[in-house]
Parts: structure tokens; sequence; C-alpha cells
């Protein structure tokens, strides 16, 4: 296991190592030290030789691990899993810790992308991550930890940040997310940086902005945000020390009010119905639950149908068609569990199956060449869609057999046992105002999620 941090010097860098040699306990530490923009810091950390680690995990210095991550990091098989963390600003969101195995790190080295992209300039990590993953990994695996981000932070690196938030929440899906954000923020300086960082991006970098001047914006920001805040005459920050941070940890833990024996949540709906979408809901509601895993673990714990996948010893549960085959006897492993069938318009979801079905059945490494775990991605799709579908060609007439069955069978299952149950239609609309109570959790403020295949 390898630690890569990343640096822009930050407030809180010296005690993020700290925290992450000791949470982590990895066998080499890289750091990349002040190297701007982050397209070149990406850049530099891709050269990175790690030879002989199976993962790597990239840290951003505003991240402090405060428990220990090494016996799931030495479990873990899985390609890529985001960290979910508390954010001051953003509230609980997977930012900051990155998981990625090490033929996924040579992947994203060997991609190459258009440099006057808008979406290659606001998120140069992720483009390229998205890229590699594509054959091995289809949805990124999330996991909740006890990591702050973004706190204690100077005010010229809050107000960067913010700016950049504001850049990257242009989209349909985030502007919404991120305004509801906005809406909560409290009082105090780092707040108001926050908002005039905000209203200085929304005045300098219209929407629609090429890429090319987007990217001029980012690059002067550090500038840029020394000089707004020097103009707001806010009062110097006391050092910080280790004591304040696990206070703040501490308070922060409580308020999730995140039990450990907590019973486990499973999704049984089909692909394209809304799956995607009820596991972002789940982990904004404080459930880490895995999302269609395709690692040889869980591929053989599929095969036997023992419903006994190693990976739900460290996740509360899974959200996609891997529980389906097998859902009477996680029924029988989990006392207590609860599971969601989402459902949708039959026809509108024949359509949408359609649509996608060539590209879940295609062969070869889009990266060029075919490997262990490209091979292994294909391996577990071809399971679960004969497991669940009992075919490999679309066939409409018998993929609609297959969803009435479906739908019928577990409701069937829990006939007797209705509170157990929640039958939800995410597509038509449905979302906090059924699964929050029936989770006895309560809602966030912000809309419920619309994930996307």
């Amino acid at each position: 296991m390898h630690l890569v941090l990343r640096t822009v010097g930050e407030r809180t860098t010296d005690l993020a190592l700290d925290l992450a040699v000791q949470h982590i306990r990895p066998h080499r530490v890289h750091v990349v030290d002040d190297v701007r923009p982050f397209w070149r810091a990406v850049d530099l950390m891709l050269g990175i030789d790690h030879e002989g680690a199976s993962h790597v995990v990239f840290l951003d210095a505003d991240c402090l691990i405060l428990e220990n991550l090494r016996p799931f990091l030495d479990a873990n098989d899985l390609a890529f899993v985001e960290s979910y963390v508390h954010d001051p600003f953003r509230g609980r969101v997977p930012c900051g810790v990155h998981i990625i195995r090490t033929d996924v790190v040579e992947r994203m080295r060997r991609t190459e992308l258009r440099r006057d992209d808008v979406a290659w300039v606001l998120r140069p990590e992720s483009t390229r991550l998205k890229l590699a993953l594509d054959g091995i990994q289809d949805s990124v695996q999330y996991r909740g930890a006890h990591i702050l981000h973004d706190h204690f932070q100077y005010y010229d690196h809050v107000f960067a940040k913010m700016a950049l938030r504001e850049l990257r929440s242009r989209t349909e899906a985030s502007r919404p997310v991120f305004a509801a954000a906005v809406a909560r923020w409290g009082q105090g300086p780092d707040y108001d940086v926050a908002r005039v960082a905000v209203d200085h991006a929304r005045v300098h970098v219209a929407e629609g902005t090429p890429g090319p001047d987007v990217q001029r914006y980012i690059e002067r920001l550090p500038e840029t945000a020394l000089r707004e805040v020097e103009a707001m005459k806010l009062p110097d920050r006391p050092a910080l020390t280790r004591r304040e941070v696990l206070r703040t940890g501490e308070r922060v833990r409580e308020m999730a009010g995140r039990r450990a024996d907590r019973a486990k949540v499973f999704g049984l709906g089909l692909p394209r119905t809304g799956t995607r979408s009820l596991r972002a809901a789940l982990h904004l509601l404080g459930y880490d639950v895995a999302h269609y895993p395709v690692d040889r673990a869980s591929l053989n714990a599929l095969a036997r149908g023992d419903g006994r996948l190693p990976l739900l010893e460290y996740y509360d549960g899974l959200a996609d068609v891997a529980a389906v085959p097998c859902f009477r006897e996680l029924d029988a492993l989990h006392r207590g569990a609860k599971f969601i069938l989402t459902v949708r318009d039959k026809a509108s979801w024949l359509a949408s199956v359609e649509k996608d079905w060539p590209e879940d059945v295609a062969a070869g490494s889009p990266c060029g060449q075919d490997d262990a775990a490209h091979s292994a991605a294909q391996e577990t799709r071809r399971f679960v869609r004969e497991a669940v579908y009992g075919c490999r060609a679309f066939d409409a007439r018998h993929l609609s057999r297959v969803y009435d069955k479906h739908v019928a069978t577990v409701r069937a299952h829990f006939d007797d046992r209705p509170g157990d149950l929640l039958v939800l239609d995410v597509a038509g609309g449905e979302g906090w105002e059924r699964l929050a109570p029936f989770l006895g959790a309560s809602a966030p403020a912000r809309p419920f999620p619309a994930e996307r295949g």
C-alpha cells in the first residue's frame, strides 16, 4: 500500500500526513508539494513508480483521517473506492481520499485527453479516472470513514476552493445540490469568505466560458484569493493543534449519530430502475452501500449463491443487481435488514435497458489491451446478466416477463413483513418522503439524487 499526499501548503498538511501514516500504515509515502495548476499535479502523481503495491491511497492535504483504515484497505480488492468525508461547507460528500488499484493508476497514466476541454480543465483527475475504469468497474464504490475535509483551512484556500466549487457545480445535477449547501451555511469568517468566493466566480466566469479562459481564471485563483481575502481584513488564525482537530472530530461523530450495529440495507431493483440514485441517497443518509461490485471475491460469492459476500463486513449493504440473485439468503443472514425494491414504468424500463444493452456486452479493453481486471469484470457482468435476466441478447418479451416475475417474487417474499420492504419508484418522482421514514431517518435538506448510468 502506497500513500500519495497532494499539498499546496494547506494549513492541515503536517497533521494530515501524520494522521494518514498512523491510520493507513503505508509501505511508502510520496508527497506532491505545491504543484499548480492541479492538472500538473495529476501528471506528476501518475508518473510515480508504485511497483510492488496493490493499491495507492491518494490523499489531499485538507483531509484529516481519524480512524484506522488498514483493515478495510487490506481486505479491499475493488478497482476504485471513493471516501465519504465530513465537509463544513457541503456536509457528507465523497471527496479527498481516493483508493485506486495500481493497474487503474497505470491506465490513467496512458489515457490521452483534450486539454482544452472544460470537463478536463475542471476535473483533470476524475476525467482520467472515469476513462480508466471503463470496462473494469461500472460504478464508483463509495465508503464512509471518519475523515474531516476542509476544516481549519487558511482563508485564501477557502476562497480558492469555493470559487472552484462554484465552477464545478454548473451542471443540471450539481447546481441544485450546491445551492442547497450554500443555503445552509452559517455565520463566521469561513462562511463569509466562501460567499465572497462564490460571488466572485459568478461575476468573473460566466456560464459557457470557453475552456482556456476557465483555465486562466483557475491558474490565477491563488493570487486572486490572497487579494480578495486581504481586502476583507480578517483576523489571523491561531496555530492548529491536534487536540483541536480531535475535539472537532468527536463533535462531528456525535452529530452523525451512526451506530455500528445498524441493520443492513439492500436494494433489490433491476438495473435502470434508479439503483444509482438509491445508492447516492443511502450514502447521504449515512449508509455505505456497495454498488455492483466486480471484484473476484464478490463474483465467487455470487456463484456460490449463499449471500456471503466478504465486502459486507465493511459495507452497510448493496444497492444494485448483485443482491438480486441471493436476496433470500441475504434476508436469512442479516436479521432486521431493510430491503428496497426500485421499480419503473415497464415500457420506459425496457427502452432504457435496450439502449444500455450493447454497451454492457462490449468486448475488449478501452485502454487498448485486455487484462485480468477487464476479464474479471466482464465475467461478473455475464454471470449477473444470466442469473437475473436468463439471456445474453436483448429480448423485449422475455425481459418483460423477467421484470414482472422479479417484482412479484420480491413482493411475495415480504408479503407478511411489509415493514421490511419499500417499493420505490424513483423514476416516477418518489424520494425522500418515502425512503427517509422507511429507514427511520431525517431527509437531508437537498434534492433527492438523480443519478444516471
